[in-house]
């Protein structure tokens, strides 16, 4: 069944969507733009479709919210490795080879159908009834990945990304040895001129602006434990970045092939996401989630510690 909220207006002139969004502050700004777009609000018992009337002192207001469409996609009982869950919020360790999204050829066995089992009753977001994914990691990257469970938790979130309040950091091994500690690399990316299929670092017309901030760990003969910050977050981003500088990561069969191999049956690419910082979209309070590193990935720095 759809929810109904009424609204009288006190000493106020503001365009209508203005006015909602303050104060309906668990709903988006968008959301209720799309509300009034279809004809869900009404003003002194009139629909209104406009976003920019004004509204004034006296005039009441009733929102008709439609329940969430459900989602089409199938529940799947799927394990996840949580590291973090309260109401409105969850921190997954993603494993190497799980998809975030369905697409086209992943139907099924993703992230979004795990938690789509998780969590039975999962709120609208944008009208929608669907996890509240606000970054991505690769498939087959490892690591700390943030899930919305409400719709306020998720523009919350989306915001800090974008803001840049929230921060994630990784850890990789690279080919070769920097001969800096640290350095930061600023580098536009955006699709690759010939294989489509692949990001590369292009110039500022035809890219979106890239950052990323790295220092070296730990030496491993020609190999090298970094440590990488995100400043933005462009697909394939530190993939490409490192292999930018002449240092792929290992196992990374796009930006790294051609790379001798290593005895260690690694399936994708070392990079991990250790750590994620950001605040609680409820409480304000700083939430900082740990993800242990996977198997391959320690099984592969014993091995390259033990040949130097």
């Amino acid at each position: 069944m759809s929810s109904q909220i009424e609204l009288s207006v006190e000493e106020t002139s503001d365009r209508l969507d203005r006015y909602l969004a303050s104060q309906l502050t668990d709903v988006s700004r968008s959301r209720l733009q799309k509300l009034i777009e279809q004809g869900h609000v009404q003003i002194n018992g009139d629909v209104c479709t406009s976003k920019k009337l004004d509204v004034k002192s006296g005039d009441r207001i009733q929102i008709n919210i439609p329940d969430a469409e459900p989602l089409d996609l199938q529940a799947e009982n799927i394990p996840l490795d949580i590291l973090y869950e309260d109401d409105s919020l969850l921190i997954l360790n993603k494993p190497a080879g799980l998809v975030v999204h369905p697409s086209a050829g992943h139907e099924t066995g993703t992230m979004v159908n795990a938690l789509l089992a998780h969590c039975s009753t999962l709120p609208g977001i944008n009208g929608v009834q669907r996890p509240g994914i606000v970054h991505r990691l690769d498939k087959d990257t490892t690591g700390a990945i943030a899930v919305a469970k409400t719709e306020q938790a998720f523009h919350h979130l989306q915001e800090q990304f974008r803001t840049k309040t929230a921060r994630r950091d990784y850890l990789a091994i690279v080919y070769g040895a920097p001969p800096q500690e640290n350095g930061t690399i600023e580098q536009p990316i955006g699709r690759h001129p010939v294989e489509r299929q692949k990001m590369a670092v292009v110039s500022e017309e035809k890219g979106r602006r890239a950052i990323t901030h790295w220092h070296i760990k730990e030496r491993l003969g020609n190999y090298t434990l970094m440590e990488f910050e995100l400043e933005t977050g462009r697909t394939h981003q530190i993939r490409v970045h490192s292999a930018f500088m002449g240092h792929p990561i290992v196992g990374d069969q796009v930006y790294g092939s051609g790379r001798k191999s290593i005895n260690v049956n690694l399936p994708g690419q070392a990079l991990h996401a250790w750590r994620l910082r950001l605040k609680h979209p409820m409480t304000e309070e700083w939430v900082v989630a740990i993800a242990l590193l996977p198997p391959t990935f320690t099984k592969l720095l014993d091995v390259l510690k033990r040949r130097m």
